[in-house]
């Protein structure tokens, strides 16, 4: 069987999520992430992706110990990311961050599966710190030291913000983090189990993963979504230019991010959490503007084309809402995904195969060089 893009082709197999034809449904490790969002903490998804089963009380207090201890960056990875240039994207140094943390990393040539978690652990720990770097270092602010009172998303907040976060604001980051932390076969997640198979290292299998991520066919659409809200403007009569814009966009072709699915046909099962909770962050800070933007362009796009939204739709304003640039929008996603991105490496190498598809060769047919001289 083959397929343009590998559409239809079944690559490999996978006990750590899915989409539930029957439910419209995504699952993780059997779970449907809505109800995960709705009652666990990312620190618990985290865990319930990594080891198959949601943590004992124990489990998860000694996880988060070891999360909160490995916060602080190691100066010689803030040294490399303090000589990147200023105008680098975010996601550049995202990308440049992971691999310098895999050449300082202890256990960089230990492949076990318990290495690996371990790996995979302090690559999360230390990923806010990141992407707070990346913030305050392009506004000229001096970093903020991470806490070990605050959980995963709260501290993520308080690092790049330097405020402390509200409660709103804490729920809405952790609900993004659990909805994002996973999705199957997605392009940056085979990305990373092709490295992975063969029998490269973690850091290696996620740098890939980030670079595949930062292209715009796969990341990037909730950042797009903002810079759309931004070019229709929110305010007074917001409803009213959503839909002359969208009219525009149509008319000249234009591809309109936030909406469509390779994988749903019915529509993404974790918008309506992420619309939820955009809609108590956005009623909690005064922006009804903005929900009006994001009802009628929903409307109108679903009246014109019969395209229902994706994650990234509520999650771009849900993020600006937040405080986030708009271009650390991506990174936020890769502070998520991590966690999915290393559940895959450590089930590739448990049952390893090297990825190398065949190809259909449409090249000229077998020539030679003209006689010498």
């Amino acid at each position: 069987m083959s397929g343009r893009g590998l559409a239809g082709v079944v690559a490999g197999t996978t006990a750590v999520s899915k989409v539930d034809p029957e439910t419209n449904s995504l699952l993780y490790r059997g779970y449907p992430v809505q109800e995960l969002a709705a009652r666990c903490s990312f620190e618990e998804v985290a865990w319930l992706l990594w080891r198959g089963e949601l943590p004992a009380q124990e489990e998860l207090a000694a996880f988060r110990a070891r999360e909160r201890a490995g916060r602080a960056p190691d100066p010689a990875l803030l040294r490399v990311l303090d000589g990147l240039p200023a105008h680098a994207h975010p996601m550049d140094v995202v990308r440049t961050a992971v691999s310098v943390l895999g050449a300082l990393d202890p256990a960089a040539g230990d492949g076990s599966p318990a290495a690996e978690l371990a790996k995979a652990e302090r690559l999360l720990a230390v990923l806010p710190a990141v992407l707070a770097h990346v913030q305050r270092h392009r506004r000229g602010l001096e970093p903020v030291p991470a806490r070990d009172d605050l959980g995963y998303a709260a501290n993520l907040l308080w690092t790049t913000l330097g405020e402390e976060p509200d409660e709103i604001a804490v729920r809405t980051l952790e609900t993004s983090l659990v909805l994002y932390a996973e999705h199957s076969f997605n392009a940056s997640t085979f990305t990373a189990r092709v490295v992975t198979s063969t029998l490269s290292d973690l850091h290696s299998a996620v740098t890939a993963a980030v670079g595949a991520l930062k292209g715009p066919l796969h990341g990037g659409a909730n950042e797009a979504v903002w810079e759309v809200f931004q070019e229709i403007g929110p305010g007074e009569g917001a409803a009213r230019r959503a839909r002359a814009w969208l009219e525009r966009a149509l008319a000249e072709h234009r591809k309109v991010m936030g909406f469509g699915h390779r994988v749903y046909r019915s529509g993404d099962s974790r918008v309506p959490t992420m619309h939820e909770a955009l809609r108590r962050l956005a009623l909690a800070r005064g922006r009804e503007d903005l929900l009006d933007l994001y009802d009628a362009l929903e409307e109108a796009m679903t009246a014109a084309k019969g395209i229902a939204p994706n994650l990234d739709y509520p999650a771009g304003p849900a993020y600006h809402l937040l405080g986030f640039d708009t271009d650390v929008f991506t990174p936020l996603f890769v502070a998520a995904r991590v966690v999915g991105w290393s559940a895959h490496v450590v089930e590739q190498r448990a049952d390893n195969a090297l990825i190398r598809p065949l190809s259909d060769y449409d090249g000229p047919g077998e020539r030679h060089l003209p006689p010498a001289g």
